[in-house]
């Protein structure tokens, strides 16, 4: 259960992509997309992210882990085997993916001053030195 403080309380729930603000330097932006943090037992946070690519095909992923910034062994096959998600401040939650002790990937998630606007920024690289973003906005699904 999430306690009052945590830093990560505010990126808690569902969220939904705005397609035209997606600034993408790898691949098509989705059509569409959701994205959904939660904590789970012990601490975890889960999260689900599903989108419908540029081609119209369904795509979903989903991980865990506790931000606690400690890396843990990930099953990411030959893209990543180890994951950290660190509670950077009440405003930034990060994910770092690793392969055999190598940084491949980072997801920035950043809130905006209202909390109802989340900006997620992934990079990605490469074993020749060149890295790739791509930017997505979300915005807080709010329940009727």
């Amino acid at each position: 259960m999430t306690r009052p403080g945590q830093l990560h309380a505010g990126f808690l729930g569902e969220w939904i992509l705005i397609p035209e603000s997606c600034r993408y330097e790898q691949g098509d932006p989705p059509r569409e997309g959701t994205y959904r943090i939660q904590e789970a037992e012990g601490g975890e946070l889960e999260f689900e992210i599903a989108w419908i690519d540029a081609e119209g095909e369904r795509h979903a992923v989903s991980f865990s882990g506790r931000p606690d910034g400690q890396a843990v062994p990930f099953a990411g096959g030959e893209l990543a085997d180890a994951l950290a998600v660190s509670a950077v401040s009440a405003r930034e939650l990060t994910t770092r993916a690793c392969w055999r002790g190598k940084e491949r990937m980072v997801a920035q998630r950043q809130l905006d001053d209202s909390g109802l606007a989340m900006r997620v920024t992934q990079l990605v690289r490469f074993d020749d030195g060149t890295t790739l973003a791509n930017v997505s906005i979300y915005r807080r699904r709010v329940p009727s």
